[in-house]
């Protein structure tokens, strides 16, 4: 049986396709569109995800899209009579709806990619044999953690800006079922807090949240009390915004999901301005009152994330928790659960947004509407495409047994660029020597593109689609942020650590192979990887098994036996763009920026001359 998962005109609009209870293939729309957080229909991931099951549309058994526009009809009714949002607010939310609730002309261009420009398909030629389920945005993101997670039993939550009406929703996941016990409605919303304040910071692209989040790090905590004007925690776990600082529930918040980069409008009111001052200018230097303002959301933000956790404890008296939703991409907060709850165990997947309520759609029909057992854990996040050996020598116009000139030609400009850079290019068949190659020039100071296997799921580079540093050199952020990355200076790069070693350099030894939670860095060990502790002593970590990702594990093994370090510095494969993809990117990424090395699967392309 085939279920292809959707999230469908929403940002981080992605692809999954499980085939008898098993994930083939997972991917976010942007890695193919090559426009971050890209909003609209994921054509191409469907395809790539098709293609990975060896399966057409036809073939599909079930459909599922994390979306229920049915979903709170009546509330949404009452709150549109109450509060009289604008006109143009409620005529976008409707369009939106009846696209969700049409697919039918999309499934046929997944099917027929070579339509002529202009030419609509015919949207009765298309006979689905799928049965198309409508899942609750909130149901599929606890559906995306816990249907996945090695867990027969556990509390359950979802936090989020918003998405069916809800922002938060938490239950008990048991087997095959999820029993939803609560949740919090919209205008009440964590996600539109935090949203709000980091527009007010300056940072008005969609996703900026994270900035915030390493931006607090800078500052003292001073603005509590405001915030706390802002918002009120009860009792019951459940909190409150004061709905005059902000403009949400009344004028509506335009957003943009018709493809392309995703937009939301302001949130934040007049009234907040009259509580905090001016907001800042994006260009505009950030001052110490703006890492005070950062430091007091997060705290605030912390106080009611743990809050709900510890009544959905209360309620529940379980000891493992499932976490999914936007929110829980603050990792600086799920490295605290463990210190301020009484949980034990807490599985939080590498796709917690948007992106991954493909795959919760996708498992919540498996699972909890068919019934069927649970037999898949997710302990990995390579679920993207990968490249076979012939296709790197094609993109490289390696001259090689079986490689004639016109797969050199093919490579075209690349080529030519290769060499004029002065670039050697030594294909490596062994992998031992492979990683200690690459192991010796990180340790040397170079900078070392990573390009192997399957693609990432989820934000964050883990190993495959990576650029590798030395984490012992204290201005290798400054050298990364100058030659490649250019980021904002305030924000950490992460460590990837062996997971035998994160006892010995983390306050905590719980495993993270998602980068999702921040531990305190020892203080013997800070002056070891300074390069990836941030300002308050911590690292949001990875840590690297041997079974998920062996010859990831073998090149921070090789690092450590040249160094005595078994860390290294990872960030994502890309320059102010979607993580890579495909050679052809990884190799035009390499190109265009001051990178040193270039791992490309068993292929090491080297610059003749180190840069500075």
């Amino acid at each position: 049986m085939i279920i292809l998962g959707i999230n469908a005109y929403h940002a981080d609009a992605s692809a999954a396709i499980v085939v008898d209870g098993k994930l083939i293939a997972a991917a976010e729309e942007e890695r193919f569109r090559r426009i971050k957080h890209w909003a609209g229909f994921p054509t191409e991931a469907i395809r790539y995800c098709l293609a990975e099951a060896g399966a057409s549309i036809h073939d599909v058994g079930h459909i599922s899209i994390s979306r229920d526009p049915h979903a709170h009809f009546f509330k949404k009714a009452w709150f549109a009579l109450t509060h009289r949002p604008k006109l143009s607010y409620l005529k976008d939310r409707l369009r939106n709806r009846s696209r969700v609730m049409d697919i039918r002309t999309e499934l046929l261009e997944v099917e027929d990619g070579r339509l002529e420009a202009g030419r609509k398909p015919q949207t009765s030629s298309l006979n689905l044999n799928a049965k198309v389920h409508y899942v609750e945005h909130h149901r599929a993101h606890m559906a995306s953690s816990f249907f996945v997670s090695p867990f027969y039993q556990a509390a359950v939550v979802s936090v989020d800006a918003l998405g069916d009406f809800v922002s938060t929703m938490w239950g008990m996941g048991k087997g095959k079922s999820i029993n939803v016990k609560g949740k919090v409605m919209f205008p009440h919303s964590l996600g539109f807090l935090y949203t709000a304040a980091t527009q007010y910071l300056g940072f008005s692209k969609y996703g900026d949240e994270y900035k915030v989040m390493g931006l607090a790090a800078y500052g003292e905590p001073e603005y509590v009390d405001a915030f706390r004007k802002i918002i009120r925690l009860k009792k019951d776990g459940n909190f409150e915004l004061r709905l005059d600082y902000f403009r949400h529930h009344s004028d509506g918040v335009s957003m943009s999901w018709e493809g392309g980069d995703p937009v939301i409008g302001p949130i934040y009111s007049d009234r907040w301005e009259k509580l905090f001052g001016p907001p800042r200018e994006p260009a505009k230097e950030l001052t110490k009152e703006h890492k005070k303002f950062a430091a007091s959301l997060q705290l605030v933000f912390e106080d009611a994330y743990f809050c709900l956790l510890n009544q959905l404890y209360e309620r529940t008296g379980l000891k493992r928790l499932c976490i999914a939703g936007g929110c829980a991409m603050n990792s600086v907060a799920n490295g605290k659960i463990f210190d301020h709850t009484p949980f034990e165990e807490v599985y939080i997947q590498s796709a917690a947004g948007d992106a991954g309520t493909a795959i919760g759609s996708a498992y919540y029909v498996w699972n909890q509407i068919l019934g069927m057992p649970r037999s898949f854990v997710m302990d990995h996040s390579y679920w993207g495409p990968e490249f076979g050996e012939a296709k790197l020598r094609e993109v490289l116009g390696v001259r090689r047994e079986g490689a004639d000139a016109k797969m050199r030609e093919a490579a075209g400009v690349r080529s030519e660029e290769l060499e004029r850079q002065k670039c050697t290019v030594d294909e490596i068949q062994d992998e031992e020597e492979l990683c200690r190659r690459a192991a010796a020039a990180i340790a040397d100071g170079k900078i070392v593109g990573w390009f192997q296997g399957r693609m990432e799921w989820g934000a964050r580079a883990l190993g495959n689609r990576s650029i590798l540093a030395d984490p012992r050199r204290a201005k290798m952020k400054e050298v990364l942020n100058s030659r490649i990355k250019r980021r904002e200076p305030f924000r950490p790069f992460a460590p990837s650590i062996l997971i035998e070693a994160v006892g010995d350099y983390f306050e905590k030894s719980y495993p993270d192979p998602f980068m999702i939670k921040v531990y305190t860095i020892k203080k013997e060990k800070r002056s070891v990887i300074p390069a990836v502790t941030h300002v308050d002593g911590s690292g949001r970590l990875q840590t690297v098994d041997r079974k998920a990702n062996p010859r990831y594990w073998r090149l921070i093994k090789e690092f450590e036996m040249l160094t005595s370090v078994p860390v290294l510095l990872n960030t994502s494969f890309n320059e102010n763009e979607p993580i890579v993809c495909t050679p052809e990117e990884a190799l035009d990424c390499f190109l265009r920026t001051k990178m040193d090395v270039l791992v490309l699967g068993n292929y090491v392309i080297e610059r003749a001359d180190k840069l500075t």
